[in-house]
């Protein structure tokens, strides 16, 4: 009797027919199915904890204590809202540029009052999180970088650094056209 080889196994005999069959599957243990279980239900109570307190806006806290406004007598409320001065009418917020100028105008040296007049806008300077703040000053100077008016440009830099603070900040100051006039760390 001969048996044909197989040319990818020399030496070794072709299996009986039928062993081709792959294994039946692993079937999971009944721990592996409580640990699922569990899991998916810890899950789900976690997620309804983070959608109940949205939800809620931790209303709960404050369900024992009384409202003030609907805990006082009508009269009262009606008494003090009479007793209040008549409103003037609100001011318009101070612009980013306002309030740096002021600043500047407060507690700058002459050259910086100086330089701050030409002043137009302030971008960037209420939004700061200390990791990369930036701010864009700009001037009604022209020239940019090689101009004649890059001292005035860091004496601004200068006087921003004064006016905020930041782990990493960095204000850039624009001429008229848009050029860069002149930076700095604040």
């Amino acid at each position: 009797m001969t048996y044909q080889q197989n040319p990818a196994q020399p030496g070794q005999q072709p299996p009986p027919p039928g062993m081709y069959a792959p294994p039946p599957p692993k079937k999971m243990s009944a721990g592996a199915k409580v640990g699922i279980g569990c899991g998916g239900a810890v899950g789900v109570i976690v997620v309804l904890a983070v959608i109940g307190a949205a939800i809620g806006g931790g209303a709960a806290s404050d369900a024992g204590k009384p409202d003030k406004v609907a805990a006082a007598p009508k009269q009262e409320r009606q008494a003090k809202e009479d007793a209040k001065p008549a409103k003037e009418k609100p001011k318009a917020p101070a612009s980013q540029a306002d309030r740096f100028k002021a600043f500047v105008k407060k507690s700058g040296t002459a050259a910086e009052k100086s330089a701050i007049a030409h002043v137009t806008k302030v971008q960037g300077a209420d939004e700061q999180n200390d990791i990369l703040d930036s701010a864009d000053v700009y001037t009604d100077f022209t020239g940019g970088l090689m101009g004649p008016h890059q001292s005035e440009g860091k004496l601004i830099a200068s006087a921003f650094a004064d006016w905020k603070d930041s782990k990493n900040g960095l204000v850039t100051i624009y001429d008229a056209k848009g050029e860069i006039l002149s930076n700095g760390n604040f």
